[in-house]
């Protein structure tokens, strides 16, 4: 294979080279006076000033970086209407049949909400809303996805389940049991999709800040104090909305979720004719294996997957060619293009894999949704919490809130998902000779 092109861990990813519809926003200077003050440029705080800022409350987004920084700009570009481990009846036993149903009713409609937004402001992001894609890896696999597709279908989502010939005929790979499909699902650019919420936003009167790092949150008698290297801000309520990539801004939120560093890469265009085969539908394809296998197609034909490592050490230039190995292997690509791009980033996964709302003090809330399904959950976080700016209280919103639980034993254990690779790819192979 040859050397890749780039890989880029702290700058731009194959989103952000491609993108058009990027635009400089300026860093703070001097003070300001708002309503709702969110910390972090990416989908949930760009989703909670958009509404907000429609609903009549002043807004000022500040980010350290640029808009899609973080974790909004070094997915793979997936919007999924669902949770990464739990099903609907799971999430009941979890949180009670009132508070569980408000929770899928949330995530239920996240992608028809993200798409939507798509619409109306007019947002250039190769957006395809044609589905979801869970093959299944083996028989045992099968029998959970087809209840998990059955809860969701008897909730009136459009999910389906697919038998082998079906997975083969959408996605083109030939060794799936079946699978389910979520047809309100799809596919998207994650930068460009980010920008537009960011010009929707300003559109609609919220004001947006870059390479403005906060320094510090301090309680004042009407709220907030923000400070960032040239300015301030005074606030009513703030959002916390910077998932893995909040630094030291607050310890206590750095010891209650496992940071998992996740690589992602994209070939070089396949000829057309491959496109006959593999996703002629243009979905998106997440498996069930625990060392999860993702694929899709952007809107030049590159082919993009997603990986984890085990070991740090040259993981940067390791992984991705891991990755592209089994692109061929998975997909009978004896001729893959070869890279072109490669990056990576950080997720914030929750100990019980949902999204959760935590209270850091009156007004103060930080908001966490990704878990493998960040694009279609924080959409839906943020139109939830500019409700909770414009007054109703975070308790009635429909996501679990509650102070954050550091994670016991938190620096030994927060690299365990990495760690564990190697288990769980062994897992998967005896699943598959089962």
């Amino acid at each position: 294979m040859n050397a890749l092109v780039r890989h880029e861990t702290h700058g731009a990813s194959l989103w952000h080279a491609v993108s058009r519809n990027r635009r400089e926003r300026p860093a703070l200077q001097g003070g300001l006076d708002v309503d709702l003050a969110i910390i972090g440029g990416g989908f949930s705080g760009l989703s909670t000033a958009l509404h907000a800022a429609e609903k009549g409350i002043s807004v000022a987004v500040i980010e350290a970086e640029i808009i899609a920084f973080g974790a909004t700009g070094r997915n793979a570009g997936f919007v999924v209407p669902n949770f990464a481990k739990m099903d609907p009846d799971s999430i009941l036993a979890h949180l009670g049949p009132e508070r569980g149903e408000r929770l899928i009713e949330f995530a239920a409609g996240s992608a028809d909400l993200v798409f939507g937004l798509i619409r109306r402001h007019g947002i250039d992001c190769d957006a395809v809303q044609n589905g979801w894609i869970q093959p299944a890896h083996s028989a045992a696999a099968f029998e959970k996805v087809k209840s998990r597709a059955g809860q969701w279908a008897r909730r009136d989502r459009p999910a389906v389940t697919l038998d082998r010939r079906e997975v083969e005929a959408l996605t083109g790979a030939r060794d799936y049991v079946g699978g389910w499909m979520d047809r309100s699902g799809g596919v998207l650019n994650p930068v460009a999709y980010a920008h537009g919420l960011a010009d929707a936003a300003e559109k609609a009167g919220a004001k947006i800040f870059e390479r403005a790092p906060v320094t510090s949150v301090d309680r004042a008698a009407d709220g907030w104090s923000l400070k960032t290297p040239s300015g301030s801000v005074r606030a009513g309520k703030v959002l916390i909305a910077t998932n893995a990539y909040g630094g030291s801004l607050n310890p206590l939120l750095q010891r209650s979720y496992f940071p998992l560093k996740i690589f992602q890469v994209a070939t070089e265009p396949l000829p057309r004719e491959v496109r006959t085969r593999l996703l002629p539908g243009g979905q998106g394809v997440g498996d069930t294996r625990r060392n999860l296998f993702t694929f899709r197609f952007d809107a030049d034909n590159r082919l993009i997957s997603g990986g984890m490592h085990i070991l740090s050490a040259g993981a940067d230039t390791r992984v991705p060619h891991t990755i592209w190995r089994r692109l061929a292997r998975h997909l009978d690509l004896p001729d893959l293009p070869p890279l072109a791009y490669s990056w990576s980033g950080m997720a914030a996964v929750e100990p019980d894999f949902l999204p959760h709302l935590l209270d850091l003090g009156p007004g103060l809330i930080a908001g966490r949704a990704c878990n493998g399904r960040g694009i279609a959950m924080t959409t839906a976080m943020g139109k939830a919490l500019a409700d909770w700016a414009a007054g109703t209280e975070a308790r009635g919103l429909p996501l679990p809130f509650a102070p954050p639980a550091p994670i016991p034993f938190h620096a030994l254990l927060r690299h365990a998902p990495n760690a564990l690779l190697g288990w769980s790819m062994l897992r998967d192979r005896l699943d598959e000779t089962a």
